[in-house]
Order: C-alpha cells, then structure tokens, then sequence
C-alpha cells in the first residue's frame, strides 16, 4: 500500500519543460560519457563525475541557505539512492560504453519506464493499468523507429555490454521508487545528498581497481567531457530530477528516458547538419503517443467531455 504523498501527480507544462531540459542534459552525458571512457576507466569517470558534481551542489546549498543537517536515517537513505541511481547505473553504462556506441547505449537506457512500471506495480502499490502499460510500449516502439536499423544492427554482437546497460535501466527503476522517501526534502538537498554519498561509496572502489596514480593525464576532450558530465549532466540535471520527483512522482519522471534519443536526434540535426528522416518524425510521434498515454491527462479530458 501507499499513501496519497506517493502517488504519482500528473505532470503540467511546467514539469514537461524541465523533462525536456532534462532530457537534453541526460542525452548529452551519453556523448560525454562516450569521449571519457576512451581515455579514463569507467570507476574513474564515476567518480570524476560524482565528485565535481557534489562539490558544486553542496555549495550551491550552503550559497542557497538550506542545510545538509537531515539526521541519520536520511543520509543512510542517501547512500542507498545513490547506489541505486549513480553508481550501480553510472558503473554499468559507463563500461557498456567501452564496447558499444552511445546511441545504443541510448536506446537500452530508454527501457526504464518499462522497468520503473514493473517495479512501482510490484513493490510501490502502483497497480499498472492496461493504458500505462501501452504507453510503455508505444514509448519503446517510437524509439526503435527513431533510431532505425542502423543504430540496433549490432545488438547481437556484443551481448554483456548491452545487458550491462539494461541493468543500469532496472536500477534507476528501482531508484525511482526509493527516491519517494525525499519528498520532504529540498530537491538541491536531495541532490546533493545523493551525489555525495556516491562520491564516498566511489573513492575506495577506485583506489582499488582504477588508481588515480596509474591513470593518463586527461587531454582537453576528456576534461571537457568530465566538466560536461560534473556539471552539466549530474549537478544541474539532478537539481530538475528531484524536483521533478518530488512534485509529479518517480514513475513520470523516468519518462526522460524515452525523451533522451530524441533529444540526440534534434541537436545532431541543429548542430551537427545531420538529416532528419522520416522514421525520425514517426518515431518521436510514436513517443509522444506513450508520453500521453502514461501521464493519462488527455485520456481523462476526453473521458470527461463525453
């Protein structure tokens, strides 16, 4: 059972705005995560960054006036979020991406819905109603057309990566429902908390495994990846993230999965003068679809004018 401070809100303008900021933010930390890893081992590119990100956040707290003063029982939910939603997920992608492309890694990354709608029904209270479940599968549909044959051709070819990468959906699908608990918080708190906890649970598994001391002076492209990773994608990514979770609930805000392929498709179309093709169109069309049908506004209007 739940109660009514957990159940999902619907979504409005506002909070699809910051989905669709997110969504950019989130599609470019695949590209970045993409330069790094060519150069620096996947535990050193999580803790590159985890550590820069909650530097920035916990000074933006403090500059902000809020305090990191929860008590226990929250910080220990901290360490627990941010196994759930950093370093179990950044981990597995970041090595998935050592072997695979980053469109790829794109589109097994947009199967958390999916996975956030299973978990919610199994262990949130969520019962999955026939249109959520439709929407998931409309979403999933829109983008495999959207990235075509060309980018899912070689899904035979490596299989750990890939499965890698779907173990990092199914964690922030269960980091999606253990994120209610910080609904009391301030979201930059929560924020900050959760990449600070990753930052300490990090630190130890790379002198182990990835020392800083063994690892290549980073060229200017991987700086600029990490910055990008630290404080473009994580920092302010998760300030929209939990404050997104915190008003409409875990389960809408892991729709930012299906929203980040098509991000990719529009700024390499803006930026980088690829073409937009009309499996390009249909796809975000089909996504759209699921969008609507998960968030059930429209639905309900509809039902309510006749």
């Amino acid at each position: 059972m739940t109660d009514s401070t957990s159940r999902p809100n619907a979504m409005d303008a506002s909070d699809w705005l910051l989905l669709l900021v997110l969504s950019l933010l989130w599609g470019a930390s695949f590209f970045f995560g993409k330069i790094a890893v060519a150069q620096w081992p996947p535990l050193a590119v999580v803790l590159a960054r985890v550590g820069l990100a909650s530097v920035t956040l916990l000074l933006v707290v403090r500059l902000s006036g809020l305090s990191m003063r929860v008590g226990r029982p929250m910080w220990l939910g901290f360490f627990g979020m941010g196994l759930l939603n950093n370093l179990i997920p950044f981990g597995l992608i970041f090595w998935g991406q050592t072997q695979i492309g980053s469109g790829l890694a794109s589109i097994l990354n947009a199967t958390t819905p999916l996975f956030g709608v299973v978990v919610a029904h199994l262990f949130g209270g969520e019962k999955a109603s026939g249109t959520k479940i439709a929407g998931v599968a409309a979403g999933l549909a829109g983008v495999a057309i959207l990235m075509g044959p060309d980018a899912i051709g070689g899904v035979g070819g490596a299989l750990l990566p890939q499965i890698a990468c779907l173990g990092a959906a199914l964690s922030y699908g269960f980091a999606a429902l253990y994120g209610r608990r910080f609904r009391a918080l301030p979201p930059l708190v929560t924020a900050a908390g959760q990449v600070t906890a990753t930052t300490l649970m990090s630190i130890p598994l790379v002198l182990v495994f990835a020392p800083p001391w063994s690892l290549p002076v980073p060229n200017s492209q991987t700086v600029l990846a990490l910055l990008g990773l630290a404080f473009l994608s994580t920092a302010l990514a998760y300030a929209i993230f939990f404050r997104i979770m915190r008003r409409a609930g875990g389960t809408n805000v892991t729709l930012v999965t299906f929203l980040i392929p098509v991000s990719a498709i529009l700024l390499g179309t803006l930026f980088l003068g690829e073409a937009l093709l009309p499996r390009h169109v249909f796809g975000m069309a089909a996504i759209g679809i699921g969008l609507a049908l998960i968030d059930g506004r429209a639905l309900r209007r509809r039902r309510a004018i006749a």
